[in-house]
């Protein structure tokens, strides 16, 4: 078996990315369109997690603007003038491939980030999911009303969440 590694995700990946989201985000679900425009307006974000000849998970992240998250589920049709973060929309690993996955694609949004001038990353952590993004360096800030409004869609446990490159 070859080590699973992340690589540019394709338009013949959707339908993986697809499946592998509704498996684990069975009460957030995202069309394969809204997926595929991620991929089209920043592709260097949007990777696989290949293990031999499968998906084993994906990762979508887009430049953003910080304390405000893309609804669910909607076409993004740009991306925002600007952009002061790279926005970590998801990352989904199947449960045999976690244990590092998250942690070499958040590396490689830093990089990405970094190379484009920009200084933070920024998620909505899901799931109870808020230890494993601090384990990241993430930390979770304050919503105003606006953006708690908009964290109700992504479920009750939804944590705005930032890391600041600079400090690392």
């Amino acid at each position: 078996m070859i080590k699973p590694h992340w690589r540019n995700a394709r338009t013949s990946d959707l339908p993986a990315i697809s499946a592998i989201a509704a498996r684990i985000h069975p009460d957030l679900p995202e069309r394969a369109e809204v997926f595929a425009e991620k991929m089209r307006l920043c592709p260097d974000g949007c990777r696989v997690l290949v293990a031999d000849d499968a998906i084993a998970g994906y990762g979508l992240a887009h430049p953003w603007k910080q304390h405000s998250i893309p609804p669910l589920d909607v076409f993004l049709e740009q991306i925002p003038d600007g952009a002061d973060c790279l926005y970590v929309h998801d990352v989904a690993v199947l449960p045999d491939f976690r244990g590092g996955a998250s942690r070499a694609y958040i590396a490689d949004m830093e990089r990405l980030a970094r190379a484009s001038g920009i200084a933070t990353l920024t998620l909505v952590s899901v799931y109870a999911t808020k230890p494993l993004w601090e384990r990241h360096g993430f930390r979770a800030v304050p919503a105003d009303a606006q953006l708690r409004a908009k964290l109700a869609s992504y479920g009750e446990a939804a944590t705005y969440m930032l890391r600041d490159l600079t400090a690392t």
